[in-house]
């Protein structure tokens, strides 16, 4: 008898702890998910002021890299982080509007302040004509900053126009389309992707052969200076939608429209109507700012892939004058702000306002990251 209770308390001893251990091991691995995080960002403008404040004139260089410096932690917070270049890199002589030319060196800025990606098509995208178009493409290329939207030719649109990147066993892929480019024809043979429903459901259709997890199109669209989505946007997006397109960013408006996460167990979306102005010369109300979008997209052992967070950042376009110039610098929004002087304190404080009141009243199931 002693001999089998000796036996049961050293079964005990061994082995329940085992076992429990091995019910632990299982739960943590059903637990066990890849990620990948993705930040998107408005537009990257180059007005006239904003070429001169970056000319180190005892250099003889431009230089953006403080325009970026105080922002660059949050883009590098991200695993990927998009923007869209609405200027071209024409080379010299460097404009702004109505047809832009900026600096290299902006280029390079963005891709040290933690820019991965860029897209390019939007209603700049011919501002110079197939020499600008191309220079750009090349410029990038040279960076080794990947991008969409415009192409030299049909060859390289065939082989570039859906940009994938993955992670941690994720594969994203992006389309990039523009609704115009300001009447100026797309000069032959470069290509320039616009809005028209039959190319981009074949485009759409050929993504789908990529074994894609979650499939994005950023999109130039809506009418500039207006807080809310056109009938037109909501059509198209729903159109993208239903048409198997994951995630949707809008450009153009210069101002921040509403953003949206429908969750649900058919299909999860996601849209930002408008992600406003990134950086520009623009100081009028709602345009001297914009937002960040930040997504998590996660896979688990069974390969089922889901967005898991969403929120965003408010970001506000400082304007100052440092040694006898103008200076400017992309500033997180916070309640705080203690640098600025009171002018600029009272315009960072009614864009904040602004901002929160409309994305707070509109936005479905995305909020503010403070």
């Amino acid at each position: 008898m002693w001999g089998f209770k000796k036996i049961i308390s050293l079964f005990c001893i061994v082995c329940i702890p085992l076992l429990t251990h091995a019910h632990i091991k299982k739960k943590d691995s059903i637990q066990n998910y890849d990620s990948i995080s993705i930040i998107f960002i408005g537009d990257i403008m180059g007005h006239d002021s904003q070429i001169s404040a970056a000319f180190n004139k005892a250099k003889n260089i431009y230089e953006y890299d403080k325009v970026f410096e105080k922002i660059s932690p949050t883009i590098k917070s991200a695993d990927f982080a998009i923007a869209n270049l609405e200027v071209t890199l024409a080379g010299p002589p460097y404009v702004g509007y109505p047809q832009f030319s900026s600096p290299d060196a902006l280029a390079i800025a963005c891709k040290k302040s933690g820019i991965d990606i860029l897209v390019t098509a939007n209603n700049h995208s011919c501002d110079k004509g197939k020499k600008g178009l191309i220079r750009t493409i090349d410029v990038l290329d040279s960076l080794n900053i990947p991008h969409t939207g415009t192409f030299k030719d049909l060859d390289e649109r065939d082989q570039k126009n859906l940009l994938i990147f993955k992670k941690n066993n994720i594969k994203i892929g992006m389309l990039n389309y523009t609704y115009g480019t300001n009447g100026i024809p797309v000069p032959k043979p470069t290509f320039v992707n616009q809005i028209e429903k039959s190319l981009i459901v074949e485009d759409i259709n050929q993504s789908k052969k990529d074994s894609l997890d979650k499939l994005i199109v950023f999109i130039h669209w809506g009418s500039e200076y207006k807080s809310h989505p056109s009938s037109e946007q909501v059509n198209l997006a729903n159109f993208l939608f239903e048409n198997g397109v994951d995630i949707i960013i809008g450009s153009h408006p210069h101002v921040l429209q509403r953003m949206e996460f429908i969750n649900d167990s058919i299909h999860q979306k996601v849209i930002a109507y408008s992600l406003g102005n990134f950086v520009s010369a623009q100081r009028t109300r709602k345009r001297d700012g914009g937002a960040i979008l930040k997504i998590t997209v996660k896979k688990d052992d069974n390969n089922n892939c889901i967005i898991s967070d969403c929120g965003y950042y408010l970001t506000w376009v400082n304007q100052s004058i440092v040694d006898n110039k103008k200076s400017f610098e992309i500033l997180l929004c916070n309640d705080k702000n203690e640098e600025l002087n009171e002018k600029s304190k009272n315009k960072i404080n009614v864009f904040i306002s602004d901002s929160r009141e409309l994305l707070n009243k509109e936005n479905k199931n995305i909020n503010e990251i403070k």
